[in-house]
């Protein structure tokens, strides 16, 4: 991969700055586009930044040119009151990269789908489920999904990867184990929801891996894949193990009600990322969430 240049769209923000960071290692030329400036604890020096709106297609005629060799759409923003802005981040934003780079010379185009797709179909999540989307942005990644998959016999080299719950260091404290953590270590009582539901958890590390496989293995070229460790942890006990390796911190159990579109299991079929992409979870839950507390801390 050595020169190679890689365009990620979402470069500022906390997957885009892992992914970053990996391909420099890796000796890749790389450019971000997002919408702000990267904060001073994810600035890197060696990446070129680039402020750009992608859900305003001029934009991206005046900001950036064709000549890169790998696109990775990190770009987004979740806000399940201001659905409009949602919705134009992730499906404009998609659409209008796509027939951006529909003509150039790219290796291959990553979509950044969501388990949010699925809604609250049983899990586990198999690709090939009909998805029923219950929020405004699973709503709006699953229409960009829908797009995409209209270019499955135009040669355009496209792959979606469904992520679960990515977690790890450099992750905005307004997410939910950052902000656990940040509260047990200054003993702080902090809401939370009654901790019935259970999520599929993944460490930035391995999220970053399954991207980077994309850009040798064209096996997965016009597929949806689901990106996962496959174990299901329930997020009362995850607080509380937050709670028991620091320490302290006092969680309110129940004071935060749960949306009326959130499914309270969500995990996915890891068949296909193992079958196409050769790629499976390396670092175990504990692992991962005892070093993003030591980040934290």
């Amino acid at each position: 991969m050595k020169n190679k240049k890689i365009l990620i769209i979402g470069g500022s923000g906390f997957i885009g700055y892992h992914l970053a960071k990996k391909c420099l290692k890796h000796n890749c030329l790389v450019t971000s586009i997002s919408l702000t400036n990267p904060s001073r604890e994810r600035k890197i020096k060696k990446v070129k930044y680039i402020k750009c709106d992608i859900s305003k297609k001029s934009n991206l005629r005046k900001k950036i040119n064709k000549k890169f060799d790998v696109v990775v759409n990190l770009g987004g923003y979740i806000d399940h009151v201001n659905k409009s802005r949602t919705y134009k981040a992730h499906y404009l934003g998609c659409r209008n990269l796509v027939n951006f780079f529909l003509k150039s010379k790219i290796k291959v185009f990553v979509q950044m789908g969501s388990s949010s797709e699925y809604g609250k179909i049983k899990s586990p999540h198999s690709e090939r489920a009909l998805c029923k989307p219950t929020s405004i942005y699973g709503y709006s990644k699953f229409s960009a999904t829908k797009f995409l998959l209209k270019f499955e016999k135009k040669n355009f080299p496209f792959v979606i990867l469904r992520f679960y719950q990515v977690y790890g260091p450099k992750q905005k404290t307004n997410r939910m184990i950052p902000h656990v953590v940040n509260c047990a270590k200054k003993n702080l009582a902090f809401d939370c929801s009654d901790g019935r539901q259970s999520r599929d958890f993944l460490y930035i590390d391995d999220a970053v891996e399954a991207i980077y496989k994309c850009f040798r293995t064209k096996k997965i070229l016009g597929k949806i894949i689901n990106i996962g460790s496959g174990r299901l942890i329930n997020i009362k006990n995850l607080i509380q193990s937050i709670v028991r390796i620091i320490g302290k911190g006092k969680p309110n159990y129940g004071k935060i009600k749960l949306r009326a579109d959130e499914p309270l299991i969500s995990f996915p079929s890891i068949i296909r990322s193992r079958k196409y992409l050769g790629w499976k979870q390396k670092t175990s839950f504990e692992i991962g969430l005892k070093k993003t507390i030591n980040y934290y801390k």
